[in-house]
């Protein structure tokens, strides 16, 4: 441990021997590991012993100073733990990638609740069911539950300005709140809207012993039309009851985890099982950067289910395939969060071992696909390096025009890893300022935005360019001119020029400054990997170019005028007929629309027929 530059000896001293949270810094503020202890003192101190792995010895070898947290409890050490490591995303730590957000139903609230479909921070006042492991289970309980319960599902701006019932109500899909009501039909509505929340949190035995007994009371009274609604109804939860139903027991709500490491690549794949249906599943990756004391399992079960958005989704059950590092301060953990008491189980029989063999089963397949596309992408990028003469590609971009008849010109620029796209380092340009339809011009200016300063941010290791000699000739002016003025090492400038008939397979490498032509063929792995992040950025050329022109389709020239306001453009539009005749009008006409002065209208007309 001779080789160890941070003072370990001096540090342990002034450690106690209390429950807590450390953070090792590899400088003044970098953290490259966050752990948590029963014991800091006896934690700490085992990194420092002779016996240790290679890879906490390298961790080891980076401390640059230790910071520590006492705590009451060990399930504190884990809540804090799992908030400084989402906080400083650790290099050492194994990092769960799962940052989207998780889809719920919700129920509004007023004289008539409605039900959506939602996605994002809980920030609007509803009532939230879920949250549901993706976006079709979500969706496909939302169309389930329009077919059982007429409640409406439009939204509450469509909702107060109806004043007859819509298609929904003719089909007999919505009880139509939009109109007046009479008392006998709010009570059902509100009736309707109650079966929801009872069927959303599972009690749907309770749905249909009230409509059972209600059906009865209806044909106790004769009320014949009424009771066969009922019956209509009863039937088809029943026959939904039935389909959605598995074989077995287990009718509580249990997540079953199972997880395969191979490559330093970590798969956890969860089966959401409530109320004995599989709702749905999802895989979960992570790299598993490896110290004595960071399991991939232990990991991704704290950081999930330690998480704020999913406070909502905890089982009675966690199955694992594997024992959990301290399952007991985890499980206080849980409860110091969400109130909910969290059974962790690993040597299951019966039913669950069919379930969790279900689970290892996915997680071997997914993980077997992740890295049949990781090692794909490893094998085209060794190709292209030993073509191209260059080792060590570690980041690549690419950049395309795409215009209408030169207007609305939009560039892209998308951007590849040793792994393919890496979406987070896409970016867009307006192309402003240059004559209609300059290619030339457009790949110029925005090379020269890109690369304004090499010595900040990414600089990639290769620049493709799509198109032919004169696009590649303005990237060697720009890039060449940039990079000459620092002591930053240039991207290596490629074109892709398109071969005869445009056809695929057919494309022309050029090299910059060498004007080397490489012809390659479909069937060679280099010239998949060029071909695919060509067609990317052509893809997020064009995409930005609809979005572009859609906006200026949708943008009205009143928008330009100062002072015009979204009130006056509607009065204008509103009292006048429309955007022609507006622009038709004379001066006396404007100025007779209310809210437009004589001065106002004079300025308007004169804006509009300078255009």
């Amino acid at each position: 441990m001779s080789d160890i530059k941070f003072d370990y000896k001096s540090f342990l001293k002034t450690v106690p021997n209390r429950p807590g949270s450390y953070r090792m810094y590899s400088d003044e503020n970098t953290v490259i590991y966050v752990g948590k202890a029963k014991d800091l003192k006896k934690r700490l101190s085992s990194y420092f012993l002779k016996e240790i792995n290679l890879k906490t010895r390298a961790l080891v070898e980076h401390i640059h100073h230790i910071e520590f947290t006492v705590t009451f409890s060990e399930a504190e050490a884990f809540i804090l733990e799992n908030n400084l490591i989402k906080k400083y995303q650790p290099h050492y730590n194994i990092l769960l990638r799962d940052d989207k957000s998780y889809p719920y139903l919700v129920l509004s609230k007023g004289k008539h609740p409605g039900l959506y479909y939602y996605r994002g921070r809980k920030k609007i006042d509803c009532e939230y069911y879920g949250p549901y492991p993706d976006v079709s289970a979500a969706k496909d309980s939302l169309k389930l539950l329009q077919k059982l319960f007429p409640i409406r599902q439009c939204s509450d701006t469509v909702y107060s300005h109806r004043s007859r019932p819509c298609l929904m109500a003719q089909i007999g899909k919505c009880l139509a709140p939009c109109v007046p009501m009479s008392e006998a039909a709010y009570k059902n509505y509100m009736q309707q809207v109650e079966y929801v929340r009872l069927f959303l949190k599972g009690q749907n035995q309770d749905v249909l012993n009230d409509i059972s007994s209600k059906m009865e009371e209806h044909s106790a009274k004769l009320e014949f039309e009424e009771a066969a609604k009922l019956r209509d109804q009863l039937l088809s939860l029943r026959r939904i009851q039935e389909s959605q139903s598995v074989s077995g027991d287990l009718m509580f709500d249990m997540d079953v985890i199972g997880h395969e490491v191979e490559q330093d690549l970590c798969c956890n794949h969860v089966l959401f099982i409530r109320k004995g249906r599989i709702i749905g599943t999802r895989s979960y990756y992570s790299q598993c950067n490896l110290t004595d004391d960071n399991d991939p399992l232990s990991a991704f079960v704290s950081q999930f289910y330690l998480s704020e958005n999913r406070a909502g989704m905890y089982p009675k059950e966690i199955i694992t395939d594997a024992p959990i590092e301290d399952s007991e301060s985890l499980t206080e953990a849980i409860k110091k969060i969400s109130s909910k008491d969290v059974v962790f189980l690993s040597n299951v029989r019966t039913e669950r071992a069919r379930y969790l063999k279900l689970a290892k089963e996915n997680a071997r397949a997914s993980l077997t696909a992740k890295l049949a596309d990781k090692s794909t992408a490893k094998r085209r990028i060794d190709d292209l390096e030993k073509l191209i003469g260059i080792s060590g590609i570690e980041h690549m971009e690419c950049y395309d025009i795409s215009h209408t008849m030169g207007e609305n010109t939009v560039a892209s620029c998308v951007s590849f890893n040793r792994e393919g796209p890496d979406s987070a380092n896409y970016r867009r340009f307006n192309i402003e300022g240059i004559t209609l339809g300059d290619d030339f011009a457009a790949m110029h200016q925005v090379l020269t935005r890109r690369f304004k300063d090499p010595t900040e941010g990414i600089i990639p290791d290769v620049v493709f360019i799509d198109g032919g000699r004169g696009q590649l000739k303005q990237a060697e002016e720009v890039i060449g001119d940039i990079f000459s003025k620092t002591s930053v090492k240039p991207p290596l400038i490629i074109a892709v020029a398109k071969g005869e008939g445009r056809k695929e397979g057919l494309e022309t490498l050029i090299r910059g400054y060498t004007r080397e032509e490489i012809h390659l063929s479909l069937s060679d792995p280099a010239m998949q990997i060029v071909l695919h992040i060509r067609d990317e950025s052509h893809r997020f050329a064009i995409t930005g170019h609809r979005h572009k022109r859609q906006k200026a389709r949708t943008h009205s020239v009143l928008e330009n005028i100062q002072g015009i306001g979204p009130k006056r453009r509607q009065a204008l539009l509103k009292y006048l007929g429309g955007i022609r005749e507006v622009h038709n009008a004379s001066v006396d006409e404007l100025k007779k629309v209310p809210g437009i002065s004589e001065s106002m209208a004079q300025m308007i007309y004169d804006e509009l027929h300078s255009l």
